[in-house]
């Protein structure tokens, strides 16, 4: 039963339906409401509007230079059947998500509750170095020097003064280490929004909560954990496991910044790529369009199952 509907049996007269209850809330915080209603108009206009317009043009075969025709399915089957590069990016898309999006999420956490021990000046100072590489504009210039594909690249001289190889190794030209490298690097690069919240969650347990369940008898760090620390911080935890997944289905730019586009063999094509191509390049509306569609399915159906998950948290 919801919140809204509680209270109303809670408060509300026999002779009031649940409708006028709603009603009759609404006219009493009438200026709440308007507080909020620039948000709502900004964020119907630019979210709401544009994933519902998104699932009309996917049954068309909008252009952009004419007006467009509906053509139902035509699309979806195109791309599940006859498009074999599609398949390829979702085979890659799920491979980095599945390995990237819970070992980001894991290991934010674990650096944030490692931080939340430090003294107060210290945690400043190392969440800084921490939360540095997400936010510079030079990471991809770092990595992309690191892995040079001739002598020059610090990789490849290390390897050749020791012996280990006899030339240089084009490693993002070379289908067999593009996807790994570009996992390593995403995952470098993941300590951002998630990282965040999961410190401020953690500094905002209340302190008493450990002491109570001594008393009930919480015997060690785990089981302050799992009892107490987790259960107090689930809005940060569905925070972080929302940003993670995003992150992870989203994480075109990395291979575009360090493979170019298209990558070596498709190696590490993804959704957002295919995307891109037939609706940045190809100018192919309706069925980029198909392709979004397809990519926020998969983003909702992965973020139902993380929060079903999250729920049993500390249970």
């Amino acid at each position: 039963m919801s919140k809204e509907k509680t209270e109303y049996k809670a408060v509300a007269r026999k002779d009031m339906t649940y409708g006028q209850y709603v009603r009759r809330e609404m006219r009493r915080n009438w200026v709440a409401y308007l507080m909020i209603l620039p948000y709502v108009l900004i964020f119907a206009l630019f979210t709401i509007f544009p994933v519902i317009l998104s699932f009309i043009i996917s049954f068309t075969d909008f252009n952009m230079l004419q007006w467009p025709n509906f053509v139902w399915l035509t699309n979806y089957v195109n791309l599940f059947f006859a498009d074999d590069i599609f398949l390829i990016a979702c085979k890659n898309t799920l491979i980095f998500a599945a390995i990237v999006g819970p070992a980001s999420y894991l290991m934010s956490f674990l650096v944030a509750w490692f931080i939340n021990e430090l003294p107060p000046r210290i945690r400043a100072v190392v969440t800084l170095i921490f939360y540095a590489p997400s936010i510079s504009g030079q990471v991809y210039m770092i990595w992309g020097t690191l892995f040079s594909g001739d002598s020059y690249g610090w990789v490849n001289a290390t390897l050749i003064e020791t012996g280990m190889i006899t030339e240089p190794i084009q490693w993002f030209k070379d289908a067999d280490y593009i996807m790994p490298l570009c996992i390593v690097v995403a995952l470098w690069t993941s300590l951002g929004h998630s990282f965040l919240s999961f410190i401020a969650g953690l500094q905002g347990v209340d302190r008493s909560l450990y002491e109570a369940g001594a008393v009930d008898g919480v015997k060690n760090r785990w089981q302050e954990l799992w009892y107490i620390t987790l259960p107090s911080m689930k809005p940060q935890l569905m925070f972080g496991a929302v940003m993670a997944i995003t992150n992870s289905f989203g994480f075109g730019g990395v291979v575009t910044a360090l493979c170019g586009f298209p990558s070596v063999d498709y190696a590490a094509h993804t959704i957002t790529h295919h995307l891109d191509d037939y609706g940045g390049a190809r100018y192919e509306i309706g069925y980029s369009s198909t392709i979004a569609v397809i990519l926020f399915t998969i983003m909702i159906v992965a973020n139902t199952i993380v929060k079903k998950a999250l729920s049993k948290v500390g249970t």
